[in-house]
């Protein structure tokens, strides 16, 4: 066999082990629930997987930005309190009567513009992502309370942006909330515009060697302000889904979410240095992380024990990532 041959099968067997990883890993966390016979009747009923689907919108929507934003080299710290400035702004909105369309389009570009301003920051002053974004969580958290007066905002009234978490007949499966279809169809439409798309291509290339990107005629600072531009409209629309879930804004919310969007992303396969990841994968590490919340809560753990799974899940992740990587190299 030669070289070549030999290269292209670890190639291969890489992207099977990070394609099938977190299928595998949410297949043995959904079985190790079945082994306790008081939880079994109740865990497998649609009444409860509804609930688990509609607790995965928010951060695999999430999941859908961070996962450019990490394959391409970079992280934001800031997502948390994007959501909840976010969902400030559009309760605000609603609070005086605006329409549900332009409530949702500036909730949109609210997160698009910090997104802007990070990856401006980012890629204009070639500053540290962890810094910048870091900085602007405190940034964004600030500018919500001050909006919100720091108080939840409530309006009156129904508007079309609380119905759409909205669970109707919560006893059975169907139907799903309008925000699972939406967290649905946004998956496969990011999944093949990130593999099909000359745009996808250039920020894994830019993920895996910024300097031979460059080399290679990438305009890698412009992409990179696309890339958390992108991702910060990605981040707008889980704060949109936080204002319909909660039908208010709350500048105190999504405290942490960032860790938890972060470790979706790589419990899906990605890797922190950059340069692999799957929109996918990190859907279905979302999804591993609500079924094991969900299960612990039916199991009366207390939360430090659920953080501590959460935490060994999160590690046994990045461990498989170092597998992955030390065999591609050999």
């Amino acid at each position: 066999m030669t070289t070549e041959q030999e290269q292209r099968r670890k190639v291969i067997r890489s992207r099977l082990l990070t394609l099938a990883g977190p299928f595998i890993g949410l297949l043995f966390v959904t079985s190790l629930f079945a082994l306790s016979s008081e939880l079994r009747p109740v865990f497998y009923t649609g009444a409860n997987w509804k609930n688990i689907f509609t607790q995965t919108v928010i951060v695999s929507i999430g999941a859908l930005g961070m996962t450019m934003i990490i394959i391409s080299g970079g992280i934001d710290l800031s997502v948390g309190s994007v959501v909840a400035l976010t969902s400030v702004v559009g309760a605000r909105l609603l609070e005086h009567k605006v329409s549900a369309p332009v409530t949702i389009l500036a909730t949109l570009l609210t997160g698009g513009l910090v997104g802007l301003l990070n990856g401006s920051m980012i890629a204009g002053f070639r500053m540290m992502p962890f810094v910048v974004t870091l900085g602007m969580m405190g940034v964004t958290r600030g500018a919500a309370k001050w909006l919100a007066d720091n108080q939840t905002v409530n309006f009156d009234g129904e508007s079309m942006v609380t119905r759409v978490m909205e669970k109707v007949s919560p006893d059975t499966f169907f139907p799903l909330p309008s925000g699972v279809w939406i967290a649905l169809l946004l998956t496969l439409l990011m999944s093949v515009f990130m593999r099909c798309t000359v745009f996808g291509r250039y920020v894994f290339a830019i993920g895996s060697n910024e300097a031979t990107a460059r080399l290679c005629g990438i305009a890698v600072r412009p992409y990179k302000v696309l890339i958390y531009s992108i991702a910060g409209l990605f981040f707008g629309l889980a704060g949109l889904m936080q204002l319909s879930r909660l039908s208010q804004g709350d500048p105190s919310v999504a405290i942490g979410l960032e860790l938890d969007i972060i470790a979706a992303v790589v419990i899906g396969g990605a890797s922190l240095n950059g340069g692999s990841g799957s929109v996918i994968g990190a859907v279905v590490g979302a999804l591993v992380m609500a079924v094991l919340r969900s299960g612990s809560s039916q199991m009366n753990w207390p939360n430090y024990v659920q953080e501590i799974i959460i935490g060994i899940v999160i590690i046994l992740a990045v461990g498989l990532d170092r597998f992955r990587q030390s065999q591609a190299a050999r």
